[in-house]
């Protein structure tokens, strides 16, 4: 069945009844039919506020963004018999986010519909891999694909991805607070968890490569607050811009959650035990080994961490990384230097592209002078213990050679993270 004749109106909404399903849904029963045990249900095709056509909206403000790539999803809309659409969460280059209800086994679940051209086989590839790992206390706190499947669309097929639902994102989280600075106890609630789920990442051969903010979900506490998105939708649902093929709507932002966060998008993770080569990371997050074409492992992540973890308590980049708005390595290397000192001479013997930086003692003959600063004179957010715990957790994770950082497994239990268990310790 066609996902675009799944509408509510081309579907009789009953209690139980059997409807064909899309190939590679529900995969592991391997069935053609299934049975739903709740009605599909009617939202409102009247009461919202319609958004002028001229105005931009969502999707539609991306540079490269093209109409016919994207599938005109529409709230209501039931996907592979199952899934039936209620609510916006938000959108990106390469795929719309969607929260839906899950006509089978009741509950929620977020749908990704991928733009067309997007294939998404790594991601797939990656968590079918970690969803076959020993079990970890790590594991239930990464966010791997549950379901995939494809449909048609006007332009084109389209891979659908089916997720846990979560909350909002770190940056999301972050970008509401003053100085988009997070307070000590929530960085600490936050990233504990985070290394424990790398732990387990690493331990069944999965290197992440791209940890960052965006990629931190909040784990939700109180499925409840997925019953009122719904609800809210029912009674009061979203302005929208309709076209003649589609309709665009504005996203409802998940609200705020106190459980612990989860690791998300896996479209970039490498596996494998070995040592691996390659360009990755984004930007200002990229590790040393990584700027100088040196083999890299599992303690990229690390160093994320730890430039993840700065942004966080310091509401801005540790390494700015750009000379003339531009990504730069050697200024991005310059600031390493000022920050960790100079490379030992094992490092700079792993790659001919350190010659163009450091002599053979090591000492910096870059274009770019070292800029005077250090962890302690960056540091603003934190005074006394609470600065010096913090610049030595910084001390731990940037270091030249990769062997020389700890693992997520080790750093979890750092003194700034274990700073508040202590402290309860102590009072009891």
């Amino acid at each position: 069945m066609s996902a675009l004749r799944s509408s509510p109106m081309g579907l009789k909404s009953v209690l139980r009844v059997s409807l064909p399903l899309h190939r590679n849904v529900v995969s592991p029963l391997q069935r053609s039919y299934v049975t739903t045990i709740l009605p599909i249900r009617q939202f409102p095709t009247s009461g919202f506020v319609t958004l002028k056509i001229s105005q931009k909206i969502e999707e539609e403000v991306l540079p490269l963004y093209k109409p016919e790539n994207y599938y005109p999803v529409f709230i209501g809309q039931v996907f592979v018999s199952r899934y039936q659409v209620v609510s916006k969460l938000g959108y990106g280059s390469s795929s719309t986010v969607w929260l839906c209800r899950d006509l089978l086994k009741s509950g929620y679940f977020t749908l990704k519909v991928c733009t067309r051209g997007h294939k998404p086989s790594h991601e797939i590839a990656v968590s079918d891999h970690l969803k076959n790992a020993k079990d970890y206390p790590g594991k239930k706190m990464v966010r791997l694909v549950l379901d995939s499947f494809e449909v048609s669309g006007p332009s084109g097929t389209h891979t659908c991805l089916i997720y846990q639902p979560c909350g909002m994102s770190f940056t999301d989280f972050q970008n509401l607070l003053p100085g988009n600075k997070l307070p000590k106890e929530l960085v600490q609630r936050g990233i504990q968890p985070i290394l424990v789920s790398l732990a387990f990442l690493h331990g069944s051969g999965v290197i992440h490569t791209d940890i960052s903010t965006n990629n931190i979900l909040q784990g939700i506490q109180d499925p409840s607050i997925l019953r009122q998105i719904e609800e809210d939708e029912a009674v009061r649902p979203i302005a929208r811009k309709v076209l003649d093929d589609r309709t665009i709507y504005l996203s409802r932002r998940m609200p705020n959650s106190t459980k612990p966060p989860v690791l998300s998008n896996f479209g970039q993770a490498r596996i494998g035990k070995e040592a691996q080569r390659g360009d990755i990371m984004p930007g200002n997050y990229r590790a040393p080994e990584v700027i100088l074409g040196m083999e890299w492992d599992c303690k990229v992540d690390v160093w994320s961490i730890g430039t993840m973890i700065w942004e966080m308590v310091e509401g801005g980049a540790l390494f700015f990384a750009q000379k003339d708005r531009i990504l730069n390595d050697e200024q991005h290397l310059a600031e390493m230097v000022s920050l960790m000192g100079p490379p030992p001479p094992e490092f700079l013997q792993r790659s001919e592209k350190c010659r163009q930086f450091w002599d053979d003692q090591g000492t910096w003959k870059g274009s770019i002078p070292i800029p005077e600063q250090s962890f302690e004179m960056r540091a603003r957010q934190f005074s006394r213990e609470d600065k010096d715990l913090f610049v030595a957790f910084l001390r731990r994770v940037f270091r030249w050679l990769p062997e020389e950082r700890p693992m997520a497994q080790k750093l979890a239990y750092d003194d700034f993270l274990m700073q508040p268990l202590l402290a309860a310790n102590l009072a009891g």
